[in-house]
């Protein structure tokens, strides 16, 4: 069943996990005045431990407690973090060095989190929308690119409500904040530790064993340690 359901004052949705760059997102916000409403999702993901350390992270963020929904993903499949396959154990390369989408892309997981993201703000009578996709460390996923963005900007501004009351006028109604989109991960690490987001609240790892301690070769927790190691921060990761 749907968690914390009850409305309340916000000004803004921001889609979270537990993980480093959703968490600094909300560092972002919540520094710039925003008071979000984090927004998460349980899907069948391997790491679903990562809700967990949500929860404990907008407590320190002093934000109320996460609106946490259920999505049927176990039943669509097609992604290595619903346990169909293993999840891949090399680094990452970076994305211009990746041959193809890795296994752990999860099919349209950003536009259908955006899509329900909006809806959720659509309900609320907020407008905007904060993200932490990246286009420079991120895992070759499609639906992390600007472009992408900007066209489900342009979707939602015609497909809603909200968006299509303020077309006539010119005035465009929704704005999604991606202030990530051209960070490298060590740039995401010194914008965290700056803001005095606790990183050791947080999980990346997307195969994490029975205590929720990080693997420490798959994808995720090879972008994570290089960008604490380039970031000259020190790396709170409890690994395997």
């Amino acid at each position: 069943m749907p968690e914390n359901t009850n409305h309340f004052e916000c000004d803004s949705i921001a889609l979270s996990s537990g993980g480093l760059d959703s968490i600094t997102v909300l560092g972002i916000a919540v520094s710039k005045g925003y008071k979000p409403l984090p927004l998460a999702f349980r899907y069948g993901q391997r790491h679903e431990i990562e809700l967990e350390c949500l929860q404990r992270v907008a407590r320190s963020l002093d934000l109320p407690a996460p609106l946490i929904l259920d999505l049927p993903y176990r039943q669509i499949g097609g992604s290595s973090l619903l346990g169909t396959e293993e999840v891949p154990v090399e680094p990452e390369k970076g994305a211009q060095e990746r041959d193809q989408i890795p296994s752990t892309y999860v099919p349209a997981r950003n536009l259908v989190f955006l899509s329900i993201a909006t809806a959720v703000a659509e309900a609320r009578g907020v407008r905007d929308i904060w993200i932490g996709v990246n286009a420079l460390d991120y895992s070759g996923y499609p639906d992390c690119r600007p472009e992408f963005l900007a066209s489900f900007l342009e979707t939602i501004h015609r497909g809603t409500r909200d968006g299509s009351s303020h077309e006539a006028d010119g005035e465009p109604f929704w704005r999604i904040h991606a202030p990530l989109s051209d960070m490298s991960k060590a740039d995401i690490v010194k914008t965290a530790n700056t803001l005095g987001v606790d990183l050791s609240l947080t999980h990346s790892c997307y195969n994490p064993d029975q205590k929720g301690l990080a693997c420490g070769i798959c994808d995720s927790c090879g972008l994570r340690r290089r960008g604490f190691e380039e970031a000259g921060v020190e790396d709170p990761t409890r690994y395997t």
